[in-house]
């Protein structure tokens, strides 16, 4: 008993120290030898604007965005100050970008988090045969995340390296500390993230177990021990009993986080007026997550159904409002099987999601003998009810809030495909990097369905660097159309040199891609830049530049492709909502010999459909293995792609250089030149190297 108290008072005084006081941790100490995001050079940036945006433009729509972008770069102009000021910004501040990004891409957007924003994770169907069986395993999950969060209070954590030829590098582990000790509070004109800093008081050791819209306060250190895996099942079956008495049931207040984040703040401050109600959001907003016990959905649950019950809980009518979507962490076990976790966005990135989720599953996987790790607690005090005062507006509110849901529940148009043909074995035995080859696959499938290619978002790790997060790779490239046109050339038979040109064609989109890949993973793509620009321009006061009225800003920004990929070493697959209504959101998860494929739109718009984009896309994948397939048994076109081609010991040479410039401005040739230099010689093959959402 006596070591069980040392050990929770000492886990108390490092959980509350503020985060960048934290230096003594071994992450703290990687975290310090971290590089800063670097800044690229103005030209560099707004001549890849130029060559991203020309294919996407009506030829007078870029005639006029060249002339803008010409005068915001003139000697002593408007652009030239805003760089000065950003430089002086990296200078002083750990991550440049970071509080621009933050606030563009989460706390300033106004729309609904469920499915708008928030990612989820999809466990595989669990087969509970009574409904103790899914007590047991939310107890058995719970357990693990007992372990994990132990394991980030001691700074045990092992840090996350870049994979690839950069084997080793570290990466910013900031994120993770944000896991279990944050919120996202809604605000009327802009939300703000809370990450819990104060070291005067010991973390609240507890979780919020949500259950038929109810939400019971879950005490996991109880007399200083942890409670063990028997006692967290005692005490959630006490929580069901609880719920299912009927005696007391309040509103289903969690609707109200499921509004636009406006009509939420509002609610709240009303909330905020009654004591007993500002209590309870408190105990919520500092839990260490929700663990929400979801009642069966219905009888089909395909992969596609538990990927949408995980998004939006089904509505009202079903565990909608078993929800608080300001907690970053909401694991949902439901007593049909379909598990998973709802993650609120604005705290991290879907990798740390994924390393997160992978080693809760697997410790489940694990003995059970590694489950108990205190001593049980003999009489445990019964779990506690939050309780509300909902005034007749608050009622009010819950009910437009529920109307609002059930819309997006009804409009929310989901596909989850397994694609099995092939996987990305295949792909690396054409010598082509798997996650540009898919991308290349969604423009074609994108411009089947509708003639024409769009801006694209596919985000790309910055946490080689301080702080980092994400920049844009922007897999629309003039390559990939070119590939593409040649694809749909209306030709029902093409010639072994027709097909030898559309496979040079291919390699040359592969290599565009995955070239763009190593500037945003360097910190070296544009869409950060051009965002720091806008957003110092508005610090100072400035009328907005030219360049962020253009149409072409507007039309690049207009994200209707909005892709992740987001593997994972465990039977799982993430997937998310469109970003705009006009849009798709696609989700894949590269395996070995299958991918998986999340696509969403929203059905309200007449231009999407995410069937049909699904059909294109798998058929596009037929046809891109049939014409590797064709091509790689000719001896001429082996023969022709051993000329230009580097060989791999010479591809890692020259990325490894590519990714050290790109590192540090300071030497040689800025990085984005040579991209550029790396562009114009289209038959060579860069291998895949890059840390993913």
């Amino acid at each position: 008993m006596l070591l069980c108290v040392i050990n929770i008072l000492a886990n108390h005084l490092h959980l509350n120290m503020p985060v960048q006081d934290q230096d003594s941790s071994k992450d703290a100490a990687e975290e310090n030898g971290l590089p800063k995001l670097p800044l690229p050079d103005l030209k560099d940036t707004l001549d890849m604007y130029l060559r991203c945006v020309k294919h996407l433009l009506t030829e007078e729509q870029f005639n006029k965005t060249q002339k803008i972008v010409k005068q915001f770069e003139a000697p002593g102009g408007v652009g030239e100050l805003l760089q000065s000021k950003l430089v002086e910004k990296r200078e002083k501040t750990a991550n440049w970008v970071f509080d621009y990004w933050l606030n563009d891409m989460y706390l300033n957007n106004r729309v609904a988090l469920p499915v708008n924003s928030s990612p989820v994770m999809v466990f595989p169907q669990q087969n509970f045969r009574a409904p103790i069986d899914s007590l047991k395993f939310a107890a058995h999950l719970i357990s693990g995340v007992l372990e994990y969060k132990a394991l980030l209070d001691a700074h045990d954590l092992p840090v996350d390296c870049a994979r690839g030829q950069l084997a080793g590098t570290p990466l910013c582990m900031e994120q993770y500390h944000r896991l279990f000790t944050s919120h996202r509070l809604p605000g009327l004109e802009k939300d703000t993230l809370v990450a819990l800093e104060s070291s005067m008081m010991p973390d609240p050791e507890h979780m919020i177990v949500a259950c038929k819209n109810q939400f019971f306060v879950l005490n996991v250190v109880i007399n200083f021990c942890r409670l063990n895996e028997r006692d967290l099942l005692i005490q959630l079956e006490k929580i069901k009993k609880m719920a299912e008495s009927g005696e007391d049931r309040l509103p289903p207040v969690g609707l109200l986080t499921s509004d636009g984040r406006t009509e939420w703040a509002e609610a709240r401050s009303i909330l905020m007026r009654e004591s007993i109600n500002r209590d309870s959001l408190d105990m919520i907003e500092r839990s260490m997550c929700l663990v929400c016990l979801d009642e069966a959905s219905g009888p089909e649950l395909s992969d596609t159904t538990r990927a949408m019950l995980m998004l939006h809980g089904g509505g009202a009518a079903k565990n909608g409002g078993n929800r608080w979507y300001d907690k970053p962490m909401q694991f949902v076990v439901g007593e049909d099987g379909c598990c998973g976790v709802v993650c609120e966005h604005s705290p991290f990135e879907g990798i740390v999601l994924v390393q997160c989720t992978e080693y809760l599953l697997k410790y489940m996987i694990g003995s059970p003998s590694k489950l108990v790790r205190a001593a049980s607690v003999s009489k445990l005090p019964a779990p506690r009810k939050l309780h509300w005062k909902c005034s007749p507006e608050i009622q009010k509110r819950i009910s437009s809030s529920a109307d609002k849901l059930q819309r997006l529940v009804k409009n929310l148009d989901m596909n989850v495909h397994k694609f099995c043909d092939y996987g990305k074995e295949f792909i690396k035995k054409q010598k082509m990097s798997p996650d540009a080859f898919i991308q290349v696959a969604l423009q074609l499938a994108y411009y089947r369905c509708h003639g024409r290619m769009v801006s694209t978002y596919e985000s790309a790790s910055t946490r080689r660097f301080q702080k980092g997060r994400v920049d844009n790779i922007r897999s629309a490239t003039p390559e990939a159309l070119a590939f593409i046109r040649a694809m749909t050339d209306g030709k029902l038979n093409s010639s072994l040199l027709q097909n030898i040109e559309k496979m040079r064609m291919l390699r040359e989109a592969i290599t565009a891609q995955t070239n763009y890949t190593v500037l945003a993973i360097s910190g070296m793509a544009i869409d950060n830049h051009l965002l720091g620009l806008r957003e110092i321009a508005q610090e100072m006061k400035m009328e907005k530049p030219e360049i962020f009225k253009d149409a072409a800003y507007l039309i690049s920004n207009h994200f209707l492709l909005s892709t992740s990929q987001v593997p994972t070493t465990v039977e799982m697959f993430c997937c998310y909502g469109p970003v705009v209504q006009n849009g798709y959101g696609v989700c894949y998860n590269p395996q070995s010999d299958h991918i998986i494929f999340s696509v969403s739109s929203f059905h309200e718009s007449p231009e999407t459909c995410s069937a049909e984009f699904v059909k294109h896309l798998l058929q596009g994948l037929q046809d891109m293995m049939d014409l590797c397939n064709e091509c790689s048994t000719d001896p001429n076109t082996a023969e022709r792609r051993k000329g230009p081609t580097l060989e791999p010991h010479s591809q890692a040479s020259q990325l490894e250089k590519t990714l050290q410039r790109e590192s540090d401005p300071t030497k040689g040739k800025s990085p984005a030149q040579t991209n550029v230099q790396i562009q114009s010689q289209s038959s060579a093959k860069v291998k895949k190297n890059n840390e993913k959402k």
